[in-house]
């Protein structure tokens, strides 16, 4: 079944009210927004980045900033914080929070809630929100580093397996200590042990990112447009790992793996980290109707690209999860023609999800002054226009 056809059955949770303590530049916020179209203008600096960052760490991670947890909290204020979202659903209503806590230096200082209930961690919000966002910071993702694009990749792959962010942690976790290990010349025996584990996540983890690749490709090829404003992506994994699975089952590539990180010890001591696996995957990234690597193309196309492939993760997230996503949208229309800001505002009221944008001149948003909740934002406040 299409995406298409089943949205009519999707479930689109909603953000009925956001209030933040103590968070970045907000001593205290009460934003009660009621369309699925929210627009938060005003000023460079006012604290509208911060209002979206606040709802991105109801997602596994660090949020869209990927800042230090205590960083977060008020500048002369306690040292700690906590943001609140009362969520409705067609089918249920829950309240959800987390926060920070002054006086330890370890993940305990994180606080993560449910109904009120303490929960261990934002993994247990994946079970009734999903949060995607598209931010400035990624304008440059195509013509940026492998690295970045792999993180990207991780989100992707993280808005429909809420597992694969553990996974990806425990694999950096295997790899430091085998690095270490081989630094150290230790007994073989410990570095067979790492390798194992090194190989077993190494797959799982290029088995989740191929995985959303292909499911995102098809998903893109099914409903390309290629009169569309924002242009088809065609993506593809590129690494040795992926490549492997795309011809045998994982099994045997997990072993095979691990007799490539046995017979590489010498060449990775050397080079002090290991350089096969996923870690040192890329994900290609290319303009479908031209045909164009996307590094290749303008800084317009290039962001048009970018933002029609995260329009096409989040339909890809709903149909997967039966629910439409959150997304935040920072900046989104600064810097598109006024052809595309009214497409790409059609497009967010085609999809039905809740949408939280921001940008500094109100009149970008001007086509939606019927459809939208518009929002004011000054230092450390909020108001509903």
């Amino acid at each position: 079944m299409s995406p298409e056809d089943a949205t009519p059955a999707l479930a689109r949770p909603l953000i009925r009210r956001l209030t933040l303590r103590d968070f970045r530049s907000y001593p205290a916020l009460d934003a009660r927004p009621d369309a699925e179209l929210v627009a938060l203008t005003g000023e460079n600096g006012a604290g509208k980045t911060n209002i979206l960052e606040a709802i991105s760490m109801f997602s596994p991670g660090r949020g869209l900033r990927r800042a230090e947890i205590g960083l977060c909290a008020r500048h002369d204020g306690p040292g700690g914080f906590a943001v609140s979202i009362e969520v409705e659903s067609g089918d249920y209503a829950v309240q959800l929070g987390h926060g920070y806590e002054p006086g330890a230096q370890d993940a305990a200082a994180r606080r993560f809630r449910v109904d009120r209930a303490p929960v261990s961690s934002a993994r247990a919000f994946a079970d009734y929100i999903h949060v995607l966002w598209l931010i400035p910071a990624m304008d440059g993702l195509f013509s940026g580093s492998a690295g970045e694009r792999r993180r990207f990749l991780d989100r992707l792959t993280l808005g429909v397996d809420a597992d694969h962010g553990a996974r990806v942690a425990k694999l950096e976790r295997a790899l430091r200590n085998r690095n270490r290990l081989l630094e150290e010349q230790r007994d073989s025996r410990w570095l067979t042990a790492t390798e194992q584990e090194v190989a077993a996540l190494g797959v799982a983890v290029a088995s989740a990112r191929l995985d959303t690749v292909q499911r995102l490709s098809a998903l893109i090829e099914a409903g390309r447009d290629d009169a569309s404003p924002f242009p088809h992506a065609r993506i593809r994994l590129q690494g040795d790992l992926e490549r492997m699975l795309l011809e045998e089952p994982a099994f045997t590539v997990e072993e095979r793996y691990r007799a490539i990180l046995a017979d590489s010890r010498r060449r990775d001591a050397a080079a002090g980290r290991t350089l096969i696996g996923p870690q040192a995957s890329d994900l290609a990234v290319s303009h479908g109707p031209k045909g164009e690597p996307a590094q290749h193309c303008s800084t317009g196309e290039q962001k048009a690209l970018l933002t029609g492939l995260v329009l096409a993760h989040a339909r890809l997230v709903a149909a997967m999860n039966g629910r439409t996503p959150i997304l935040l949208l920072d900046e989104v229309a600064a810097h598109f023609d006024s052809r595309r800001r009214e497409a790409l505002f059609d497009e967010l009221e085609k999809f039905g999800g809740q949408v939280w944008m921001s940008g500094a001149d109100r009149e970008l948003f001007a086509p939606l002054a019927d459809r939208a909740d518009f929002f004011t934002v000054t230092p450390g406040k909020i108001e509903r226009d």
